[in-house]
């Protein structure tokens, strides 16, 4: 007999609910500003502020370092440009993608190994992106949070593809995908380099994944070793 008391969707663990509401919250702000629904005339420049005060500039890093002392407002920027994107279609893709493979991730990560995920590639894309020389234009957008969660979706496939035996390079089809398609944009229409953050929140995901990943590293060396 079929259970009605089932739900009709599988509930999202509430840790990805965590990371996810206070991204659709600040826009759904940003966006009711800029349109003039809230916050009166001021507020189409909300954005702008937003860009200004939580945004990470890649110069800041080279002038710490030039001063030899790290300042709060940059350490800050590290984890704070993850909420803040440039537009709704911004905002909607990396919900999306932090929606889809957060929920995933969740069901298999303790929720503080997915909190570590999800910070530790956000703060490893914001450092990688400042120290590449050259770079001018601002990083902001979860993006290389979204592309930690894809590593670690990355490496539970690449894990159970090693442990059956099977070609353990098709875990990384998805990957190879969305940065082909992000780099083919770049050239058609433009935009800014912040694949690289994308790329470095990747492997940083992946990386994380292999000390994190319930059991611990010693489980997942085990049962590769035993194929």
């Amino acid at each position: 007999m079929q259970d009605y008391q089932e739900p009709p969707f599988n509930p999202v663990p509430p840790v990805v609910w965590a990371v996810l509401l206070p991204i659709i919250a600040v826009e759904v702000v940003l966006s009711l500003g800029a349109s003039g629904l809230a916050g009166g005339p001021q507020a189409i420049g909300w954005r702008q502020w937003a860009l200004q005060t939580f945004a990470l500039s890649p110069q800041m890093l080279d002038e710490m370092i030039a001063r030899g002392s790290w300042t709060s407002d940059y350490v800050k920027r590290l984890v704070t440009y993850l909420f803040f994107h440039a537009s709704f279609v911004h905002a909607l893709f990396v919900a999306i993608f932090t929606l889809a493979l957060g929920k995933m991730v969740a069901e298999v990560f303790r929720p503080w190994a997915f909190l570590a995920i999800f910070f530790g590639a956000g703060i490893a894309g914001a450092l990688v992106y400042s120290v590449v020389p050259g770079l001018e234009v601002w990083l902001i957008g979860g993006y290389p949070a979204a592309y930690g969660l894809i590593g670690a979706f990355t490496f539970l496939i690449w894990a159970r593809l090693r442990s059956t035996g099977d070609n353990s390079a098709r875990a990384f089809m998805l990957i190879g995908t969305l940065l082909g398609l992000q780099l083919l944009f770049g050239m058609l229409f433009g935009g800014a380099p912040d694949w690289i953050a994308d790329l470095a929140g990747f492997a940083a995901g992946f990386g994380l994944s292999f000390l994190l990943v319930p059991g611990g590293p010693q489980q997942v060396l085990a049962r590769l070793r035993r194929r």
